[in-house]
């Protein structure tokens, strides 16, 4: 090999960089635009829904910036149309419990009354460091400060410090027995 072969490997001209520069520039300003347009739930905290979402939106700008085959017009459909498709389908889990329980999963209770729940443990595949991490985290020193530990759908843990005066109406939507439903 000789010089004149290895140097396009690493420059070819001014065309390249420019595009990426002016495609990058645009469609970066496109996507922010959109983002704000469709609100804050598309910057929320992720739950498998959204990172599908956030991992094709990142591979569709990605394609926009690096690939000459794709038009800059082409991505931005392509972005628009990933945008709005999380848009419809949160719009529609709002309104609906059948397409909500679709795209979301359920709470899992993780620690009841200061005692672990090896099986929904399990089920989460969540290890003993992971929740003490959290009561810690959560101000308590002891399990026996926490009425319970929540593994919310976003993959955060919820430490809720015991005990619990009343009815834990916080609690009406947590999976209660996921060893059992699973069944």
């Amino acid at each position: 090999m000789n010089g004149d072969t290895i140097v396009p490997w690493f420059f070819d001209g001014w065309g390249g960089p420019a595009r990426v520069a002016l495609v990058g520039t645009s469609a970066y300003l496109a996507m922010v635009l959109l983002m704000r347009i469709t609100g804050n739930r598309t910057l929320s905290k992720m739950n498998a829904f959204d990172f599908v979402v956030t991992v094709a939106l990142g591979s569709t700008l990605a394609t926009i910036l690096l690939s000459k085959q794709t038009a800059l017009v082409e991505g931005i459909t392509a972005l628009a149309l990933l945008i709005a498709l999380q848009w419809l389908i949160t719009w529609l889990a709002t309104r609906s419990d059948r397409v909500a329980g679709l795209i979301k999963s359920e709470p899992v209770l993780l620690v009841r009354d200061g005692r672990l729940l090896r099986g929904a443990m399990r089920g989460a595949r969540v290890i003993e460091a992971d929740i003490l991490q959290a009561v810690r985290q959560g101000g308590a020193g002891s399990m026996e400060q926490v009425a319970a530990v929540v593994l919310e759908t976003d993959g955060s843990f919820s430490v809720i410090p015991g005990p619990i005066d009343g009815e834990p109406s916080a609690m009406t939507n947590v999976d209660r027995d996921p060893v059992a439903r699973r069944s």
